[in-house]
């Protein structure tokens, strides 16, 4: 059996290392705790890396790093990876930009409530001072106010939904969202961002690039009304902190709740010496919830990456994200499980794969292609196929690929239908679309309407539509304790049945001749993910 190695680098939540432990096709090496100079050498023969902002991804990690396909970044920032570099190699870059997603959020909120109430310092003039004066402290309350969210992303949009449930007003900018992410949820979407400055709090929830940085100065400032409270729990830098300090010293400002700094750590920062910000050391991850999200992810990502199923949510894909809006990443990486998993359903020799897609999808159906064959080929190949290399590969291997737009779908806003085609001509049609929240959902297998997690453990029983074939199934999984997670099952008008089993464990080849023996049985198909 073929075995990856994943080396990790820095410390994760030890949930994410038992997974990792846990799956017998990965070579597990904990090197958080090595001198990074030793690291060079452990890195030589890995797979895939999981690091965080200890380890730097330079020139001298990737020169080492001569099979790595891929780095995991156990967090959101990559700042410390040479992202360049690792696309020159061919390593793919992978962050995990939702596991603290919550933690920011009420990050933001703490900050926004201390800001109104000033509740840090009436909390010190009590505990620390010992004196209790409720007239030096009074503060406004969030409703009625109009909340500007600059950036209506993950976080910027959950921010956005907890203020609303204190009946706050919400004007959002984001150039990059279709309007109707906001204006469902009855807010207010803009793309002059004075309506911003105009408001009377301000959150700001973007990446720190070049058209970010100092994106709130001076100039913005000025333009804000007096007494605006501003608030940063995303990236060092957003706001000017020159002009930040100048607002707040002259009382332009009336106070702003900071967790992130330019330069951290920011323990002489000039901000410390006002009393009217509220600061935390950049706590947005900071929750025990989170940093096993963090872990798990990772983990989860890694373990994909290193056995080609998936690399979930690639820095530096292919195509330049900058011309794709951001619904389409997603479909990309289920595109490529999709492919795995009928790779495994059809066991074959392939000669054709067609991927269709139906609503905003199918304009983007060339590049959601090339994603599939990943996914189908990362098991038929001794090479390592990527992104760059597998349209190359497939044509060397006589296999075609085709892509097509199809009309928009009747029951689904997007829809991609994936035909894989092996030289036994046996052919594997699955579609699915993808629900809020990223959820990816099967609803179709070769022509049974169905709906199914694309995750997990995977059998596929193909039976004639008579009783006891159900029965006898769970029978025979309780038999050599194979735990159901979920049972999903569709009929045609064939009178044939198709059910499919997520199941928590592994089902070994004596299970599967047995479910394949009951007499309604008409095939059986198994598939890890």
């Amino acid at each position: 059996m073929q075995k990856y190695t994943v080396v990790v680098c820095d410390h994760i939540h030890e949930a994410g290392l038992e997974m990792l432990r846990s799956d017998e096709k990965i070579n597990f090496i904990m090197a958080a705790d090595e001198d990074k100079t030793k690291l060079l050498d452990i890195i030589e023969d890995a797979d895939v890396a999981i690091t965080r902002s200890s380890t730097d991804i330079d020139e001298k990690f990737i020169a080492h790093a001569k099979n790595m396909k891929a780095i995991v970044r156990a967090g959101v920032g990559v700042d410390n990876v040479d992202i360049q570099g690792c696309s020159k190699e061919g390593i793919i870059v992978m962050n995990v930009p939702t596991a603290n997603t919550i933690a920011a959020v009420e990050l933001t909120m703490a900050h926004m409530l201390s800001c109104m109430r000033m509740f840090p310092y009436s909390h010190n003039h009590l505990k620390q001072d010992r004196v209790w004066k409720r007239e030096k402290w009074y503060g406004y309350e969030l409703k009625g106010k109009k909340l500007g969210v600059i950036g209506f992303g993950n976080i910027g949009s959950r921010v956005a939904k907890r203020a609303k449930a204190f009946e706050m007003d919400i004007v959002a900018y984001d150039p990059y969202i279709n309007p109707s992410k906001v204006t469902d949820y009855d807010m207010t979407y803009t793309k002059n961002l004075e309506d911003i400055l105009a408001c009377d709090i301000i959150t700001i929830h973007t990446p720190k690039n070049k058209e970010t940085l100092n994106m709130i100065s001076s100039a913005e400032i000025a333009k804000m009304k007096d007494g605006v409270v501003l608030i940063n729990c995303a990236r060092g830098g957003l706001y000017n902190e020159e002009a930040l300090y100048a607002g707040l010293k002259s009382g332009k400002i009336r106070f702003a709740g900071i967790d992130v700094f330019l330069k951290e750590p920011a323990t002489e920062h000039p901000l410390l010496d006002l009393d009217n910000v509220t600061v935390s050391p950049h706590l947005g991850a900071n929750t025990y919830e989170s940093q096993y999200n963090i872990g798990v992810q990772a983990a989860a990502n890694a373990i994909s990456a290193a056995k080609g199923i998936s690399y979930p949510h690639a820095m530096n894909l292919p195509i330049d994200e900058s011309e794709i809006p951001p619904f389409v990443k997603p479909f990309l990486e289920m595109g490529q499980k999709i492919g795995f998993l009928e790779s495994q359903l059809n066991k074959s020799q392939i000669i054709s794969i067609k991927v269709s897609g139906q609503g905003e999808i199918s304009k983007y159906v060339e590049s959601l292609a090339t994603f599939v064959a990943v996914g189908a080929m990362s098991q038929i190949s001794d090479d390592t196929i990527n992104y760059v290399n597998a349209d190359f590969i497939a044509k060397e291997k006589g296999i075609k690929i085709e892509s097509e737009a199809l009309h928009d779908s009747s029951v689904y806003k997007n829809l991609i239908t994936i035909k894989l085609t092996t030289a036994e001509g046996g052919t594997t049609t699955i579609s699915a679309t993808i629900f809020d929240d990223n959820v990816f959902r099967i609803v179709s297998i070769d022509g049974f309407d169905i709906e199914v997690a694309l995750k997990g453990d995977m059998v596929v029983l193909k039976n004639r539509d008579v009783p006891g074939v159900i029965g006898n199934i769970g029978s025979i999984l309780a038999k050599h304790s194979v735990n159901i997670a979920d049972f999903s099952l569709a009929r045609n008008d064939k009178k044939e049945a198709l059910a499919v089993i997520l199941v928590d464990s592994i089902v070994n080849d004596v299970t599967l001749k047995e479910l394949l023996n009951i007499d309604a049985c008409l095939s059986v198909q198994y598939a890890r993910m």
